[in-house]
């Protein structure tokens, strides 16, 4: 994903490619997540960065230095805008290169897939769970609550499931499992491999 850039001093609502995930998130869930949801944390972030001192910078700066409500609203646009783009109708499959390295880190890429899984089912409340690289290349996933990310910790950002109500409540209600194994089949591997 291309780094967010301000024009005019104003953040813009980032694009979705798709109307719907068959079998994995409705017409109905995009309407409220990206076009409500979403809406709201760029109309918010735009209001309240004038004065901040972060006008003109980047999305992942502002979230880097911004605190409070500035903070919650940025972070929320840089998680929403990772989420949304890593999806596609038409995938692309991860390279042998991208699976070997999984493989590395996490022992095999299903075993990977299993502990990111398990990671999104068991963060308490809502939140984001991320797969990045550290400053080593090895690769991690992690945890964050609320509109917290893994840019924060000084990772680079690779794929991400949200894990808010918002994002799977009227398609799967508390089945939160189901909502995170059903992604997989739309996540656009080259879209991932071209953030590292």
């Amino acid at each position: 994903m291309k780094e967010m850039m301000p024009e005019n001093g104003q953040f813009a609502m980032p694009a979705l490619k798709y109307e719907e995930l068959p079998g994995a998130i409705s017409k109905e869930t995009l309407t409220f997540h990206h076009g409500k949801h979403l809406k709201a944390y760029v109309d918010n972030m735009n209001k309240m960065i004038a004065g901040s001192g972060l006008e003109g910078k980047p999305l992942t700066e502002v979230v880097k230095k911004a605190e409070g409500g500035l903070f919650n609203n940025a972070g929320q646009v840089l998680n929403h805008a990772m989420y949304f783009a890593q999806f596609s109708t038409s995938p692309k499959e991860p390279s042998e290169a991208f699976k070997s390295r999984v493989a590395k880190d996490f022992g095999s890429f299903d075993a990977f897939k299993k502990e990111f899984e398990t990671k999104g089912a068991t963060l308490f409340g809502s939140g984001w769970v991320w797969l990045s690289a550290d400053g080593e290349g090895k690769l991690v996933i992690t945890q964050h609550k609320n509109a917290e990310n893994s840019v924060t910790e000084g990772l680079t950002p690779l794929l991400t499931f949200d894990v808010w109500e918002h994002a799977y409540y009227l398609d799967y209600q508390n089945r939160r499992a189901d909502y995170l194994a059903a992604l997989w089949q739309y996540v656009d591997w080259a879209e991932v491999e071209s953030r590292l």
